[in-house]
């Protein structure tokens, strides 16, 4: 099979494409340029998950970024295990039809205990005391320590939270280059988060987005000069495109006055009780699941729901199929967010009453994705001595709460998930491979088979 690369620059469009990225307008003149077709719902492990198995998330299992895990009666996001999806990965194809062919998944989603020979993956350590650590996973295991030899510790708080920059992009791309060095992997999978940040604080129109994109195309330029000079063919990919929303949604709320949602307190604070709810939702970004524990109140419960404000559509379980989310881990009713909207997490009624882990970056505890963490608290007089106070007290081993993060959802400027408006504002597929690529719109599914032939040659 022959040599691969695929670079995921998330948040990638054709519209994203002009002066601000020289390097891959540039490099898009050799190439042909092809619309992705919409997974619903756009978000990072639904699309990759498609792309990698060839399957939509009826038959792949991932719905979001999470679900609510019935057996646990917990909903949980960001978990990493590749034996969540339930379907036969590229690399597994490949390997079936050439033993010789090995897999390189650099940063990729769900990247944990796969069948790739070699992966790399943030993995924060989290200590004892209460602290967690910058840290990454990888297989083999020695492969860690090789990276950080070369690279440093993977700079997990310029990865995601307030402190966001192109940093961990860079590692990102220096650990695929440094990984090709030490194992010639016939695909490798490449992952560059840098612009799904300021697009979602600022709008996908700010001003700073245009300094991501060049320091983006930067990126690109590195790995694709290096890569094809190793003989590798080049893939670009994105999975969706962020569009201006400025409207948060709180289905939760909306849930918890009209009786369905339970709580519980503890010192003060309320907990979302979700195994006593009568319904709740599990939102990310521009999808909600909801969860209708109680199957006598699911037409009630959509009732109420078509009527708020923001919402577009209410997928029922007569509908989910042709959404191609007809999967047991499918909230009983799906929310689709209006354009300019997205929905919260936020459950409870008074600010004062939030959980602790509301006001910090804490991606495993809240049920539900929470872009705020990307804010610091602009009501937080002298906010970085207090930080500096903080981070001595982390460093001389005591325990302490990084308890910056705002609660107003209205910062939040962009957002994914729902179809794009049109094509360009859609995310993209390039190759210079021209004839691998049969149209001008690849259906997501299709990603998949474009992949493949590129390695089948």
């Amino acid at each position: 099979m022959r040599k691969t690369v695929v670079i995921d620059v998330v948040g990638l469009t054709p519209a994203a494409i002009g002066e601000n990225t020289p390097f891959l307008k540039k490099w898009a003149e050799g190439a042909k340029m092809a619309a992705v077709g919409h997974v619903l719902p756009a978000v990072t492990c639904s699309v990759q998950a498609t792309y990698l198995t060839g399957k939509w998330p009826t038959e792949h299992g991932i719905v979001a970024n999470g679900w609510y895990f019935r057996d646990e009666c917990e909903p949980k996001l960001w978990r990493q295990s590749n034996k969540l999806v339930e379907a036969t990965k590229i690399w597994e194809v490949a390997k079936a039809e050439d033993p010789t062919f090995t897999c390189a998944n650099i940063c990729w989603w769900y990247a944990m205990y796969s069948s790739a020979d070699y992966t790399v993956t943030p993995r924060p350590q989290y200590l004892s005391d209460g602290r967690k650590m910058p840290d990454c996973y990888t297989y083999p295991m020695e492969l860690r320590t090789q990276l950080e030899a070369k690279l440093g510790t993977f700079p997990l708080f310029e990865f995601w939270g307030p402190r966001t920059t192109i940093n961990s992009s860079r590692w990102i791309a220096e650990a695929a280059i440094e990984t090709d060095r030490l194992h010639d992997p016939t695909l490798t999978l490449v992952y560059l988060p840098h612009l799904d940040y300021n697009a979602q604080r600022y709008g996908p129109t700010d001003a700073r987005v245009a300094t991501d994109l060049r320091e983006i195309d930067q990126v690109c330029e590195k790995l694709a000069t290096y890569f094809e000079s190793k003989g590798a063919q080049v893939i670009f990919l994105s999975e969706y495109g962020i569009a201006a929303a400025s409207r948060p949604v709180h289905l939760n709320r909306v849930l918890r006055e009209n009786g369905y949602l339970s709580i519980r307190e503890e010192r003060g604070l309320e907990l979302l009780d979700a195994g006593t709810c009568q319904a709740f939702a599990l939102a990310d970004h521009q999808l909600a699941h909801i969860y209708v524990n109680d199957p006598s109140k699911l037409a009630a419960v959509r009732q109420l729901l078509e009527q708020v404000p923001g919402v577009e559509k209410i997928i029922g379980p007569e509908e989910k199929a042709a959404y191609h989310l007809d999967h047991s881990r499918a909230g009983e009713l799906i929310a689709v967010a209006e354009k300019g909207a997205w929905f919260t997490y936020y459950y409870w009624l008074d600010d004062a009453k939030a959980p602790d882990f509301a006001r910090i970056v804490d991606i495993h505890r809240k049920p539900g994705y929470d872009p705020v963490e990307m804010f610091t608290n602009p009501n937080i007089k002298l906010l970085m001595p207090k930080v500096g106070l903080k981070l001595l007290r982390k460093k001389l081993g005591f325990r302490m709460l990084m308890d910056i993060i705002p609660l107003d959802a209205t910062l939040v400027k962009g957002s994914h998930g729902r179809p794009p408006e049109t094509p360009v504002e859609g995310p993209l597929l390039m190759s210079r491979n021209t004839q691998l690529i049969p149209n001008d719109n690849v259906e997501a599914t299709a990603v998949f088979d474009v992949i493949l032939a590129h390695l089948r040659g």
